[in-house]
């Protein structure tokens, strides 16, 4: 194969060929200072919430490398107080939000994906309408107090249950699938349900793993919507807890103000807070380009 002086083929474009030494090293510093500045953070909100509190006061309000590594911010706020109570609030509302939008978001999916559906286009019109319009935060808030939502944890679900970007991603990925592999499975007798279940959902795990996980992060992390919808503290989720706790403020639930927590107990609850998803997502990653890619493209 015939190449220049810097290994790059004849007749292909200079992106196309091996970059030198002086790139290669310049990249690899490059995503070194990137790692950096994203594991750094991390790793010094967990390293302080390991620390004890006399040492987090002592260097300032943070420790990069504890000298005695201490549990007690973590037992201190899980001992069945307003943070595990939070915890588990959360975890109900992303399981039962993530599947029931996951159930929703298929279905419309699937339906708007298939050809020649009666008032398809219209509907799939009206859905990119709000899109492009979504409501503001006085809309919603009149639809969760007429429907009499207030202090109910379906405050949390309903109102978001179906989120169009998703939506149109999983609609081209379905549209994406062989219309002849449908079509057979047809001609063999199966109906729309059958050819979902049995065809369309196992090509698709790819955009289900994608979809459900944005579903869940968004549930995971919704806490303005509490803070609005909720008058009763004890049914907040871990998100407005953690604003609670980080930023001060009142009282919750008759519990030591939160303004007086040491920076320790704050690190240990965003630690909490954030570990559910960064466990998760590693797990999922490989799912991403595949699944978020053949949708944008199809769609």
């Amino acid at each position: 194969m015939r190449t220049t002086v810097k290994g790059r083929r004849a007749g292909y474009p200079a992106w196309q060929g091996r970059p030198g030494p002086g790139i290669r090293f310049a990249k690899a510093v490059a995503l070194a200072v990137v790692v950096l500045l994203v594991v750094f953070p991390l790793w010094t909100v967990l390293a302080t919430s390991l620390a004890e509190p006399q040492e987090v006061i002592a260097n300032g309000g943070w420790v990069v490398w504890p000298q005695r590594v201490t549990f007690g911010a973590y037992s201190e706020i899980l001992d069945g107080g307003i943070v595990t109570r939070a915890l588990l609030v959360s975890a109900g509302v992303t399981v039962v939000g993530t599947a029931l939008s996951l159930a929703c978001t298929v279905f419309l999916a699937y339906a708007l994906s298939r050809p020649n559906v009666y008032g398809g286009r219209p509907l799939l019109l009206l859905i990119l309408f709000t899109f492009l319009f979504p409501p503001g935060m006085i809309p919603l808030f009149l639809v969760v107090r007429t429907t009499g939502l207030f202090d109910q944890y379906a405050a949390l679900v309903l109102p978001f249950l179906v989120n169009v970007f998703n939506l149109v991603v999983m609609r081209g990925f379905f549209q994406s699938i062989p219309a002849e592999l449908l079509e057979a499975a047809r001609i063999d007798g199966a109906g729309d349900l059958a050819i979902l279940w049995r065809i369309v959902l196992p090509l698709s795990k790819a955009v289900l793993a994608v979809v459900g996980l944005f579903y869940a992060v968004a549930y995971w992390n919704r806490f303005f919507e509490a803070i609005i919808y909720f008058n009763d503290q004890t049914r907040w989720p871990i998100g407005t807890v953690l604003r609670q706790y980080v930023t001060g403020g009142a009282d919750i639930s008759g519990e030591a103000a939160t303004v007086a927590a040491p920076q320790s107990t704050q690190m240990a609850v965003v630690v909490l807070a954030t570990a559910p998803i960064v466990l998760i997502y590693p797990f999922l990653q490989r799912y991403f380009v595949k699944g978020v890619l053949t949708g944008a493209l199809k769609a």
